[in-house]
């Protein structure tokens, strides 16, 4: 036996199976770079294109019920989510402005339309009413400005002197001093904690200020709402399918018209309230008459319970003057109620918006918690909203299950 058998070289023609590839880099004298895979990848793309479909057929959807997707799905909504709600706490003074303009816009809605009725062209319609809104403002800030300043800084600062006077003059209130202390407190608050309340004139102006300009970025924002009207309500609309898109017409129009009816009307009612607040107490020479019946205006605007407050906060303030004037401002308040509620409201609002006094009470009270003053503003509209949706679609559909 020789030694070509001996090794088992079987010649050069022969070789072990797997070992084709090696070999021919080998004899090649190249190293193999890792690009065969791509190269036949390359060649199956060229072969999977055609005129129907250039780019290949779409390969198999991913398995949703796989515990990697329920996974990536799961912690993208909470990802999601943890964003929404820090963006929406983040920007929320900006989104309350923002909500405030829209609402205003809803309210004026109806004068723009009766002007494009009356033959105007609607950016024509939008400018009179935003300069007649602007107008008015204008003329109210300019007049009120100036006197609304000095007498909330006379109020703060002549605080303790009135709860002093009131004390002498009336022992009810001297014994109420006594137990609870209230000149006292009411002298530390104002001396040291003044950055947090209307400290005199500046702080006065300061929350003026910040008041005036968070009304004139309401105001702009009311006029792009108003101009763009029309786009925003098909814009909600288009979100609802086809199928039930007539069904949403119909409520969101009727939204929009117990929004704009509420809001219109009720700006008027508080108008006129604060017009005669003011007359009575400069007939009866009652302090600070503008600063009281502005604050009037404001309180005014929040259902239930803001006429209520003015009445003892101003009959307060008119216990300085005597005890007949203060009766007799309680016995004011009381009779404007009426009116408002019997006279005023039916006669300006109507029953555009039907909302029970319970939900009433219980809506003011948590869009006070929610967002103060503006929440307590906004809160019978929305409340009158979530009722209509709730009689016309949630509850139909649980009496038929």
């Amino acid at each position: 036996m020789d030694d070509a058998e001996l090794l088992g070289d079987s010649g050069p023609g022969d070789s072990e199976p797997g070992d084709s590839g090696a070999g021919g880099a080998e004899q090649d004298g190249t190293e193999p770079d890792g690009t065969e895979p791509i190269a036949a990848a390359e060649a199956q793309a060229a072969r999977s294109s055609t005129s129907e479909h250039p780019l290949g057929r779409p390969g198999s959807r991913f398995d949703r019920h796989s515990p990697f997707m329920i996974g990536l799905t799961g912690a993208a909504g909470v990802a999601v989510t943890v964003g929404v709600v820090e963006l929406v706490l983040g920007a929320r003074s900006a989104l309350v402005l923002i909500a405030l303009a829209l609402v205003l816009a809803t309210g004026l809605e109806p004068v723009v339309g009766w002007l494009v009725r009356r033959g105007l062209p609607r950016w024509a319609a939008v400018a009179v009413v935003i300069v007649v809104v602007l107008l008015l403002v204008a003329g109210f800030l300019a007049a009120v400005i100036t006197p609304l300043v000095e007498q909330g800084g006379q109020f703060v600062a002549h605080a303790p002197e009135h709860l002093r006077g009131l004390q002498q003059r009336y022992p009810a209130i001297h014994r109420l001093d006594q137990h609870f202390h209230l000149q006292q407190r009411l002298t530390q608050q104002l001396s040291s904690d003044g950055s947090k309340i209307i400290g005199g004139a500046f702080g006065a102006g300061k929350v003026v200020f910040g008041a005036v300009t968070g009304l004139v970025i309401v105001l702009v924002l009311s006029g792009y709402f108003l101009a763009d009207f029309p786009r925003i309500r098909a814009g909600i609309y288009r979100l609802a399918p086809d199928s039930r898109r007539p069904r949403a017409v119909l409520l969101g129009d009727e939204i929009f018209r117990k929004v704009g009816g509420y809001v219109l009307g009720n700006l008027v009612i508080s108008v006129i309230t604060a017009l005669c607040t003011f007359v009575w107490l400069q007939i009866f020479g009652v302090p600070y008459p503008l600063l009281l019946a502005v604050l009037v205006a404001v309180l005014d605007l929040i259902p239930v319970v803001g006429s209520t407050i003015a009445g003892v906060i101003v009959a307060l303030v008119a216990l300085t003057v005597s005890l007949p004037v203060a009766i007799g401002t309680v016995a004011f308040f009381v009779a404007l109620r009426l009116i408002e509620d019997y006279a005023l409201v039916p006669k300006i609002i109507g029953r555009t918006v039907e909302v029970p006094a319970m939900v009433t009470v219980v809506a003011v009270l948590l869009g006070g918690a929610a967002l103060g003053i503006i929440g307590a503003l906004l809160s019978i509209p929305v409340a009158a909203a979530v009722l209509l949706l709730a009689r016309e679609t949630v509850f139909p559909q649980l009496d038929r299950t």
